[in-house]
Formats: C-alpha cells, structure tokens, sequence
C-alpha cells in the first residue's frame, strides 16, 4: 500500500520467449520493430525529460506496458535505440521488441495516458459547504508516559536543538531521513513506534515504508510539543497501490500547517521562500504557480530530486486525496485487541465514491475497530489545532 516508484525510476517489465528475433517482426499484417540490447537497464527520453538509467528490464509481464502523457518517447539500450510518436489517444498502442543478449525477446508496450497533473486540476472543486459530521482532532500531550520516553531515549533535546521551533522541526526532520533507509516494498513491524523502528533497522539492517518514516517523525514531533500528523496521499485511481505518506506540521512562529516529507528530506516553498502546507502546494499545482523543493531533497541520500519529478509528476499523482488518522499519538497504528483507529478522507467532488460518509469495519484477526470518515470540506480536514 505504501510501495512507492522514485519519480525518475520507470520500471520495465519483460518476459522471456524463445523466439530469437534478428529484424523487424510480423504479427498480423502489422511489422512490429526489433532493437537490441546486452544490459538491462534503459535510457529514457520523455517528451522534454531525459532520465539516465531510468529503469531495469526484469522478468515478469507480458506485454510490459509504459504509460506517457508526452507526444513523443525514445528509448535508448546499450546497443540501440528506438523513437516512437505518441497520438493522444488512450486505444492506441505503439508495440516493439527487445532482443536481449541475442536469444530473448522482450515484448514492449508504449500508451498515452492523461497526465498526473491534468487528471489533478479536474479534481480542483471542494465543498467547502459540506455540513456532515466530523470528529474534532486531537494531539496526545507531550507529557504522555509513552512521549516522554521517546523523546529521552531517542535524545530528542539533543537533535532539534535549542533553536527556533522551525530550526527545531528541520532538525528532527534531517534526523529522521538520515537515521534509517526507505524501502517501500518492506514489511511494516509488528511495534510502529519510533523507538522500535529505529531499532529494528539497525538490528536487521533494514529500511522501513515512507509510512513508517511518516509516523516516526509524527511521534518525535509531538514528543517535543510540536503539533503534527501523518497524512496518507492517494491518487484517483483505487487500483493504484502506489500512495506516499508525508507529515503536516503546525508552525506556531508561521501560523499555519508546512509540508514535510521525512522520505525525501523535502519541504517546499513559494516564489518567496515561504514554506507552504500540502493545502497550497496541491493548489498551486493546478494552477501551474512558482513552487520551490529544497536543494537537498533526496532519495536515501542517493538520489537528489527536482521539482518536476517529485511535484508534478509523482506528487500531483498523489495529491487527489488524503486519510489522516482522528488522533495523533504514539503507537498509532500499533494494533491490538480493543483498539479503535478513526480516520478522515478529505475528497474532491470529482471522485466517484463519495459514499458511506461513515464506516465502520472490525478486523476479527486483531481485534481492531477501524471507523472511516469522508469529507469534501478542506476547511475541517486542514483545521487548525486548538
């Protein structure tokens, strides 16, 4: 659920045939083209975006599909290169071959599709009128037993520092990023706390889900007073198991709700340098406004992000809709017999499952009682903390 893709990483996937294809090949009445390859990974030319290294062929799909919103893709191999003219037009399919190491032949797809960023400025309308019931959000006090034990084993006072409480939340944030490796094809441990994900990484040298990064740094945040939640962000598209979780953070010194995204190390600004709340970047998304990712936003301290990979492609997939839990607290997806979970989903006009406003469901393995909340008024989903 919370795999996430590197927005400049695009995975093909091939299948192994016994054919061994030497030149263009006939299926039907159409000639299909052949080009050759002795490694795996692909250049990619996307419209205006050129991505090195840009994905692996990998065993597993037949056809692989890749999906573009550009007019026009070039795909490079080691030994060869294939270009390809893209008609808007979802029934069309433009196909090709790979002949890997001289004996596999790799069936290849290329589709339009809608842009990530034209399927989110449909989405653009709220119902800032909608009366339906929503539970108020709360924030465990930092007094908590369980808070006060995070923030001294994990030397909190020590990492944010004694500065302002924005220098505060950045330290925390760089911490975070830097203390464990994000993997989202991990399996989420059985304890989610920050104490006990930090120490399972480091014991089985191992990464966690942007999930999990997301509720560490939410639970550092409230172990030092700071008001803050993990939101889930999710595309249109409910097939699409892909989403990113990433922090909002409630500023006392700027009044208002900051992006901060513990995977990526990222916050975002305007034209300004002012720091913006998902709210405004997912506004200014639509309406194509100046939006500014920190230089140093990384992935695993490998890879540095730009604004067009991080915000307009993978982000404005990803900023349809959006789940916060009702409380925010240590352990708060720690499930256990007797647990009620609340959550509340914030959605558009333009999405198509507006109903039930109110769901309840029980998880008979666990024990858990999950209650789920729908709302299409930002202005109680983003409300500000008492």
């Amino acid at each position: 659920m919370n795999k996430i893709t590197l927005p400049i990483l695009f995975v093909f996937v091939l299948i192994a045939c016994n054919t061994q294809p030497n030149k263009n090949t006939d299926v039907g009445e159409k000639v299909i083209p052949v080009i050759k390859a002795n490694s795996k990974i692909i250049d990619l030319q996307d419209g205006p975006n050129y991505f090195k290294a840009a994905g692996s062929i990998v065993p597993g799909v037949n056809p692989n599909i890749y999906k573009t919103s550009s007019q026009k893709v070039t795909l490079y191999t080691d030994l060869d290169s294939i270009s390809l003219d893209i008609t808007p037009n979802a029934k069309e399919q433009h196909n090709f071959v790979i002949l890997l190491n001289g004996k596999d032949s790799v069936n290849m797809q290329v589709v339009w599709e809608q842009s990530r960023l034209d399927i989110l400025k449909k989405a653009v309308d709220y119902n800032y009128s909608d009366g339906r019931f929503v539970p108020e959000f709360t924030y465990q006090p930092q007094d908590d037993p369980n808070l006060l034990k995070t923030r001294k084993e994990l030397k909190l006072d020590s990492i944010a520092g004694n500065g302002s409480q924005l220098s505060q939340i950045f330290n925390l944030l760089h911490w975070v990023h830097n203390s464990v490796r994000h993997d989202g094809y991990s399996n989420n441990p059985e304890n989610k706390n920050a104490i006990d994900l930090i120490k399972v990484c480091k014991t089985e040298n191992r990464g966690v889900s942007c999930r999990m990064m997301a509720i560490m740094l939410n639970e550092c945040y409230l172990a030092m007073g700071i008001k803050s939640r993990y939101v889930t962000c999710l595309p249109k598209d409910r097939e699409d198991n892909d989403c990113h979780v990433i922090n909002m953070v409630y500023s006392d010194q700027l009044d208002k709700w900051i992006w901060i995204d513990p995977t990526f190390n990222a916050y975002v600004m305007d034209e300004n340098g002012d720091l913006l709340g998902i709210s405004e970047v997912r506004e200014r998304l639509i309406k194509e406004q100046v939006l500014v990712l920190n230089a140093d936003a990384n992935w695993n301290r490998t890879s540095l992000q730009t604004k067009r990979n991080y915000l307009e492609t993978y982000m404005a997939k990803n900023l349809y809709r959006f789940q916060i839990p009702l409380v925010s607290e240590y352990g708060a997806e720690t499930w256990a017999a007797g647990k009620q979970i609340t959550f509340v989903e914030l959605l558009p006009l333009d999405d198509k499952e507006q109903t039930p406003q109110r769901k309840e469901e029980i998880n008979k393995q666990l024990g858990t009682r999950f209650t789920y909340y729908k709302t299409n008024n930002p202005d109680k989903f983003w409300t500000k903390p008492e």
